[in-house]
């Protein structure tokens, strides 16, 4: 399975209306991989962009500093929130060759030109392609100009920048050599060059944010199969993530940064925010509004409450189900739940469900069905991404995240279990060290007729 998302233009620091398409589309990855497919996931960063270039002058720092510094900040906001890396993110200034190699396509099949100002400038022609606007059904007779650089040499004012000829007072290390003059990509060109580099001319699935289906992903297509390629079999947009009802975006400086919501409230909770509710519904986040902000309240009641099954849940683990099938133990009501259109909000309701009785069955000293709930519960986490124990987590023990005990215990009890094997077969020297390395870290060691108990030292 085969899957390209649009990542950050790296202008400045990730805000949640971002990090959200990255939590939909790890979930999307985990369900699929969860499922038996084999999965690529190809993430672009986009590190040359108008904004890019102005933003790193107001800042006095070149452009590509500039920009490797947010490309950081995106990398930690990933990893803060759970996140699994792409299996290959490329940047945009290390595909000048593909992006020029297309464009020169273009040109000769007829659907792009160069000015005939000098300018450098190559432009997609959009009345030479009558399947323009099919994937935001719009009429191309209806759409207003296209804004991404100056009309003077457009055919029509729809066309769209293919190439943005070098301009006095850019930095020159900002432009690359093409057969148009020297200069630098237009930003929908990008994205088609590297996905068909990485995925090949046809790949299953595309995605991005909502603000992107046009003009980026409109624009996308154009080309790409006016080129010849067939491009994407799906396309998957999320919602936006609004704040007083308006989109989250650095230009009206409504943002929510990942790096201040993670410090205020568990990254656990932030993730499970962001991907409850259906991908296709809008989020509404204002810390200034008291209901809204409960949200994240709301999400770090359900972590705990996560959690405190997983605690009480523990001690009734058994094995012998390594050969069972996943995703019978699963169940099929979460199955068809998250195979209908990543049905997040239903197999939400549905762990949650399976913890009720899980508890229930805790109540009733019932073994047998707690370790049944336990399995389903943890296979649910697993593909959400919210398990506790996870390695993708384990950065909350040194960062100062909240409610580590579930982390620190999973840990804890598989030092436990060795220490157990070699005081059952008299290797106190092993059992001993194993106890004393625990107890280095502050943590004390209690045996019990059920096995041994671990503690924080106060």
């Amino acid at each position: 399975m085969s899957i390209y998302h649009c990542g950050l233009t790296v202008q400045s620091s990730p805000h949640l209306g971002h990090i959200r398409k990255e939590v939909v589309f790890d979930v999307l990855r985990r369900w699929l991989a969860f499922s038996g497919y084999e999965v690529t996931i190809v993430a672009n960063v986009t590190d040359i962009d108008d904004k890019i270039l102005a933003k790193s002058a107001e800042a006095g720092v070149e452009w590509w500093a500039h920009a490797y510094h947010y490309e950081n900040e995106l990398h930690a906001a990933y990893r803060s929130l759970g996140c699994l890396p792409p299996t290959y993110e490329p940047r945009a200034t290390g595909h000048i060759p593909e992006m020029v190699e297309l464009i020169a396509e273009l040109i000769e099949k007829g659907h792009a030109y160069p000015a005939p100002d000098e300018s450098g400038d190559v432009y997609f022609d959009v009345k030479s392609w009558p399947a323009y606007g099919s994937l935001s059904h719009q009429k191309a007779d209806d759409m207003a100009a296209a804004e991404d650089s100056d009309p003077r040499g457009k055919r029509d004012p729809r066309d769209f920048a293919l190439w943005k000829g070098w301009k006095q007072g850019e930095p020159t290390t900002a432009s690359w050599p093409s057969p148009w003059g020297r200069g630098r990509p237009g930003w929908h060109i990008e994205c088609s060059a590297m996905a068909g580099k990485y995925l090949g001319d046809a790949f299953d699935i595309h995605g991005g944010g909502l603000d992107l289906r046009f003009p980026h992903h409109e624009n996308e297509l154009a080309q790409s199969t006016a080129a010849g390629r067939p491009f994407a079999k799906y396309w998957m947009h999320n919602a936006w993530v609004t704040m007083a009802g308006e989109k989250m975006s650095k230009s009206l400086g409504n943002t929510a940064q990942v790096t201040e919501v993670t410090r205020q409230y568990n990254p656990r909770a932030v993730r499970f925010f962001l991907l409850a509710p259906h991908y296709r519904s809008m989020i509404e986040f204002s810390p200034a509004d008291e209901d809204s902000r409960g949200s994240l309240v709301e999400a770090e009641k359900a972590i705990e409450r996560i959690d405190s099954f997983l605690e009480r849940a523990e001690p009734f683990q058994t094995g012998g189900h390594e050969d069972a099938d996943p995703m019978a133990l699963i169940g099929a009501d979460f199955v068809a739940a998250m195979d209908e259109d990543l049905g997040t909000p239903k197999a939400v309701a549905i762990l949650f469900d399976r913890i009720t009785q899980g508890n229930k069955a805790i109540a009733a000293q019932d073994a047998a069905a707690v370790g049944e709930h336990l399995r389903a519960v943890r296979m649910m986490l697993q593909v959400f991404g919210l398990a506790p124990d996870a390695p993708e987590w384990a950065h909350l023990a040194t960062e100062g995240g909240s409610n580590l005990e579930p982390v620190v215990d999973s840990l804890v009890q598989n030092l436990l279990a060795q220490r157990a094997e070699a005081r059952a077969t008299k290797d106190w020297a092993t059992a001993d060290a194993i106890r004393d390395t625990l107890a280095a870290t502050g943590l004390k060691i209690t045996d019990t007729p059920e096995g041994a108990r671990w503690e924080l030292e106060n």
